[in-house]
């Protein structure tokens, strides 16, 4: 097959399984719309521009500096979106993001978990950068589910006397773990029910099995810390609002 002809059966393949998420979404109503196809083609532009960027980022090392700090404004960003409801939720975003990632990739390489060299600078990066910016988003979310739905208890604590953090302390502990259950539930499975990608993409690019899945463990330690720092960053900032946030949005 040639190469026009792979790539061509390759996109006729995406969009089968794509036209298939749609149908099922809307037999099931979820209320997804055309999201999850407007997200695979950002998601094919921006691989096929970072592809095209990785190529010069490998062969001039420097270069990967501005890379990480490119997918830290991404991933600041899309939270900043996100928790634009919070007091302060696109501070609060950033802050978390940058604390939660930065943190974890410094402590990654300082301890030599992973050789110090640019492809791995970039492969830790992105998956830590990414997990950051989910911690954010989840943390920040499931914060303003929870404060909304114990609004009262947090008028009755700051009308005692409480702190705005300590009013919200319960609500801020109980958004980092609800967050951070999903990935240690798969970190425990992992190799009886999952074989995660960065242990399978480490034997693809040659690795040996135990390489592989020294690999793998560094990234599931990495994430499990990147989403723990960033979760409480983000709740015990937002937990410092004198407000209460209602369903609509608005404060009181």
């Amino acid at each position: 097959m040639t190469g026009t002809a792979h790539y061509l059966a390759f996109g006729a393949g995406l969009a089968a399984m794509t036209a298939l998420t749609l149908g099922i979404g809307r037999w099931a109503r979820t209320g997804l719309g055309w999201f999850p196809l407007w997200a695979l083609l950002r998601a094919v532009v921006q691989l096929t521009v970072i592809a095209l960027l990785l190529r010069g980022i490998l062969a001039v090392p420097w270069t990967v500096a501005g890379f990480v700090v490119l997918m830290l404004s991404t991933a600041s960003w899309t939270s900043m979106g996100r928790l634009r409801e919070l007091h302060r939720g696109r501070r609060t975003a950033v802050a978390g993001v940058l604390t939660g990632a930065l943190l974890t990739l410094v402590t990654i390489f300082a301890l030599q978990l992973v050789d110090f060299q640019v492809r791995y600078v970039v492969a830790v990066g992105g998956i830590i950068i990414g997990n950051s910016m989910s911690a954010a988003t989840l943390a920040g979310r499931n914060f303003l589910r929870g404060s909304r739905a114990r609004k009262d208890e947090i008028e009755a604590w700051l009308s005692l006397g409480a702190t705005p953090s300590r009013a919200h302390e319960e609500i801020g502990q109980e958004a980092v773990r609800e967050s951070l259950l999903p990935t240690l539930d798969q970190t425990k499975s992992t190799g009886l029910v999952t074989l995660p990608g960065a242990f399978v993409g480490a034997l693809f690019g040659g690795a040996s099995p135990a390489e592989a899945a020294q690999f793998q463990l560094v990234v599931l330690a990495g994430i499990a810390l990147t989403m723990t720092v960033t979760g409480v960053v983000v709740t015990r900032l937002a937990g410092r609002t004198p407000y209460v946030p209602l369903v609509d949005g608005r404060t009181t």
